[in-house]
């Protein structure tokens, strides 16, 4: 509001100048009857000087962009250029008080002149309040200094009370004006940013849409073929090749929908992550030990190194999603690597930092086509050629980085190879919690109970948790879950519903379930709304999975909610 009143106050300068140039003229004449011209003259020339310092202020405010926005200088600038309007009013209306009978003239021009400072000084109500009451003050002393003018005194002073009232009255005009204009700047940078955000949600939409129907389509053309075959429709059963590779599509179709809906709900600033310590020598260990197989069937080699000196701290980040990332990077060197190594490094750089790098022996990317990576829904024409993926990847990670205050990001030759890194926050003496028990054999199963309505949803959970070797049991609706976790040991509830209202009240009711089946780790499973998990977690889960699921992706998630506690149960 200052900064406006300040510009208003600049935008006057000019007429303010020219109505003293004026005055300077009104009090030449007037003082050409005084009976003290020569040091009216003075006076006058002092007026004069008043008046080029205070045209040279106003040009250093013009010409200096740095004094646009420095409120506290313009302010002290705009003071320091009314006090020499005022010391001009009070050293004329000292002179005036011996200028014999043009001395009343003399005075009321110097009244006209603190009027008009009333008006010039009306946008800002510190100047208003101050300096205007100073420059009243010079010529209202003089003219009640001697009886016979005080009378005309009277009527100045009562004239310079009236025009303080109207310039107060303009001043709450002005500002109420400013804060109308306020709102509308505001209204308009708002509207601005709902525009620019719609423009690229519907171009975000676009590119979904196009990199979906063509990766969809592909995938499940392929499936389709398969599964006519395997129903007798091509004439015969489809070989162990055919199903592998419809297999492979299906998986890759569930990579892409899982990387489109994460890279969405970043968008959209759904996506939360809590921050936990990490052991990087074990992060990197385990990703290394898991990739081995992939890059065995390419011919690669992939090997993992951790400075020694992130032994005595740890990361601190989210678990999930830091694996997340460093997957993804690491899946993408395998993925565009067709011989060599691919390298899965862990070092400290700077303070407080940790760098993962993936260096690989690829085919290397220019500067530009390094931009075009990371955007999302775009892929490099020259390197992706054979490979499926919706390109949102390497963009899903850096917004993931950054929600978890990282960076991602990468060098590269072409002919050469890339190295991709992913920053994260690291603290010194932190100790990341024991390894979650590994995944109960056979001879120490679990008993999970499954709550979900969808019998095709508690089929397909149930399959993946009988093929890592636990027993089931499947209850369709909360009041039969209720009555299960009564009589049955359970050791693991896995919470479905599509529903969440429903999947609530179903936690709710487990949860206040007596004995240890109440208290037994919950896991919920979601189709990746972030609303919907974190009514889950709030209804009593220890974490959440989300849709579609396999084997795999449950053993982590079972891992991952592992506990002595559990560890017990199973025994």
């Amino acid at each position: 509001m200052r900064l406006k009143a300040l510009e208003a106050q600049t935008a006057l300068l000019p007429y303010a100048l020219g109505f003293f140039l004026f005055g300077l003229l009104m009090f030449a004449w007037a003082s050409s009857f005084a009976a003290n011209a020569g040091l009216m003259t003075v006076s006058l020339a002092i007026f004069a000087i008043n008046w080029g310092a205070f045209y040279a202020l106003a040009g250093a405010v013009r010409r200096d962009p740095k004094l646009s926005g420095d409120v506290k200088r313009r302010t002290r600038i705009h003071l320091l250029g009314g006090l020499l309007w005022v010391m001009a009013i009070g050293q004329i209306s000292l002179f005036a008080l011996g200028a014999g009978a043009a001395r009343e003239t003399l005075l009321i021009l110097a009244s006209g002149g603190a009027v008009a400072m009333y008006f010039f000084m009306a946008p800002l109500l510190p100047s208003l309040l101050t300096l205007a009451p100073l420059a009243a003050a010079g010529p209202i002393i003089g003219l009640f200094l001697l009886p016979e003018t005080r009378h005309t005194g009277t009527l100045a002073a009562g004239g310079l009370a009236f025009a303080m009232a109207l310039s107060l009255v303009v001043n709450r005009i002005i500002e109420r004006q400013f804060l109308l204009g306020y709102e509308r700047d505001r209204l308009a940078e708002a509207n601005e940013a709902s525009l620019a955000k719609a423009e690229r949600l519907a171009k975000s939409k676009s590119a979904l849409l196009a990199t979906l129907s063509d990766e969809v389509r592909s995938g499940l053309t392929g499936v389709a073929h398969v599964l006519a075959a395997a129903a007798g429709g091509a004439g015969r059963a489809p070989s162990r090749e055919q199903l592998n590779a419809a297999l492979g599509a299906s998986r890759d179709l569930i990579e892409v929908l899982n990387a489109t809906l994460d890279s969405e709900t970043a968008e959209d600033g759904r996506l939360a992550v809590k921050e936990e310590p990490i052991d990087a020598a074990r992060l990197v260990r385990d990703l290394v030990y898991l990739n081995q197989p992939l890059a065995a069937a390419k011919g690669l080699e992939i090997a993992g190194h951790v400075e020694p000196e992130l032994a005595e701290g740890a990361v601190t980040a989210d678990p999930v999603r830091t694996r997340q990332v460093l997957s993804n990077l690491i899946g993408n060197a395998l993925k565009y690597t067709v011989r060599g190594r691919v390298e899965v490094r862990a070092r400290m750089e700077g303070e407080g930092r940790v760098r993962f790098e993936i260096a690989d022996t690829g085919p290397g990317l220019t500067e530009d086509e390094l931009e075009t990576a990371f955007q999302p829904f775009s892929r490099v024409e020259r390197t992706c050629a054979g490979a499926t993926g919706a390109g949102v990847g390497l963009s899903l990670c850096k917004k993931l980085a950054v929600l978890m205050g990282g960076e991602v990001a990468a060098t590269s030759a072409p002919g050469v190879g890339s190295c991709f890194w992913l920053d994260l926050p690291y603290s010194a003496g932190a100790a990341a919690a024991p390894r979650p028990l590994a995944m109960v054999s056979e001879e120490t199963p679990l008993k999970v109970l499954i709550c979900d309505d969808d019998a095709l949803a508690a089929a397909t959970m149930r399959a993946a948790l009988e093929e890592l070797g636990h027993r089931v049991l499947h209850a369709q609706s909360p009041r039969r879950a209720g009555e299960l976790v009564k009589i049955c040991e359970v050791d693991l509830i896995v919470l479905g519903y599509a529903d969440a209202e429903t999947a609530a009240k179903t936690g709710r009711l487990l949860r206040a379930a007596p004995g240890p089946a109440g208290q037994a780790p919950m896991l919920g499973l979601i189709d990746g709304d972030a609303d919907d998990a974190k009514i889950r977690l709030a209804a009593g889960c220890s974490g959440v999975m989300r849709r579609p699921i396999n084997a795999a992706t449950v053993a982590r998630a079972i891992a991952d909610l592992s506990s002595p506690d559990l560890a017990a149960n199973a025994a």
